[in-house]
């Protein structure tokens, strides 16, 4: 078979396939584009999920922004504690008077120190 058989009949096949294609393909697409979207509308058991999900955010958004006060609060006062704590190593307050102990190690009480 040379090329004077093979380009008559390749020529022929593609002229066949054109003609035959073309409404195939129209058909296809007819059909793909005329059919009903099952998903292009939310339904009401998707929008009450959809509303949950939301309500719950909502409440995890607040509850970190509670978490991030307690923070700073915890923050602001450790700080505070850290400037006060020189001021405070310096000038003890003063304890109440040491109890008084017998040589045996037992403690006194007030009411038998008087006696």
């Amino acid at each position: 078979m040379g090329p004077d058989v093979i380009v008559p009949v390749s020529f022929l096949v593609m002229i066949l396939g054109i003609v035959l294609g073309l409404p195939l393909v129209r058909s296809y697409i007819r059909r793909v584009e005329s059919r009903p979207a099952r998903d292009a509308l939310p339904t009401g058991e998707l929008i009450t999920r959809l509303d949950r999900i939301e309500q719950s955010i909502e409440a995890m958004a607040t509850e970190v922004e509670r978490i991030a006060e307690g923070q700073r609060f915890t923050t602001k006062l450790l700080s505070e504690v850290r400037t006060n704590a020189p001021a405070a190593i310096a000038a003890p307050v003063p304890t109440a008077a040491a109890p008084v102990m017998q040589q045996d190690g037992t403690v006194l009480s007030e009411a038998a120190r008087r006696s």
